[in-house]
């Protein structure tokens, strides 16, 4: 479905229905997802320059064009990244995609199980947690059900992360939105199978734990170090809040 939110060609015509309606439900949906998708692209390139050379993108999807290892690959040939989805069409997909480009794999694990996804073979094989790391988890935690605690679960993750490593978070909220809205798109994806549910800019934020929060820090996605010409002038519209965090060296 995101897929089709994008305008990409990796989806099925009950994902394009499906992104037709919530695009009728909550206005703004499509391109709120294209902004998260650039968001990607900022994140990526961001953390290559300043050195990092390891991705694991938590919740991927089908790696289409302009994803985490194109990016990467554009700055450093020794990058390696790790996609990690439960969807099993979306895995098919990826795996073929990557079966040519060494430096990338995919794996099917969920985000619910941290132990399942750090300790999995592909992710051993090209990722050394010693080193610093990019950790993605995009436009994919607001499918984890209410009332579950994010925070311990993402505490996990970022307990295993070498000093100098990032996570990059963006999801869904409410705020800013007509609570009609907010309650017309959790009720179109509770027909789905992946249900969703939008959090608070407080409670995104909290994710993020101690971490480091690089500027400008939690801002709704178009905010995060936009490129020149990219500036919105209402970024509060768009559905997607969240930032880059820095584990602390010391």
């Amino acid at each position: 479905m995101y897929d089709a939110f994008l305008g990409g060609g990796h989806n099925f015509a009950a994902d394009r229905e499906f992104a037709r309606r919530a695009e009728q439900v909550l206005p703004g949906v499509t391109v709120s997802s294209r902004a998260n998708r650039k968001f990607l692209r900022r994140v990526v390139s961001y953390a290559a320059e300043q050195g990092i050379r390891q991705f694991l993108d938590i919740g991927s999807g089908i790696p289409t064009a302009g994803n985490v290892h194109e990016i990467a690959l554009q700055v450093s040939p020794d990058s390696r990244t790790v996609y990690v989805d439960n969807e099993a069409v979306a895995v098919a997909h990826s795996e073929l995609m990557l079966a040519d480009v060494p430096q990338a794999t995919v794996i099917d694990a969920d985000l619910r199980s941290p132990g399942e996804v750090l300790s999995h073979a592909g992710v051993r094989e090209m990722i050394d947690f010693d080193q610093p790391v990019l950790l993605l988890m995009l436009a994919v935690l607001h499918f984890v059900p209410e009332p579950a605690d994010l925070g311990p679960l993402i505490e996990r993750y970022r307990n295993k992360l070498a000093p100098g490593s990032l996570l990059a978070i963006s999801h869904a909220t409410g705020d800013h939105r007509p609570k009609e809205q907010e309650e017309g798109l959790v009720n179109l994806y509770s027909k789905s199978t992946n249900t969703a549910f939008n959090r608070s800019r407080a409670q995104i934020s909290a994710l993020f734990g101690d971490f480091e929060m690089v500027s400008p820090g939690a801002v709704y996605v178009p905010e995060w170090r936009p490129d020149e010409g990219e500036v919105e002038e209402h970024p509060e519209h768009f559905l997607f809040f969240g930032g880059v965090g820095l584990k602390p060296t010391a």
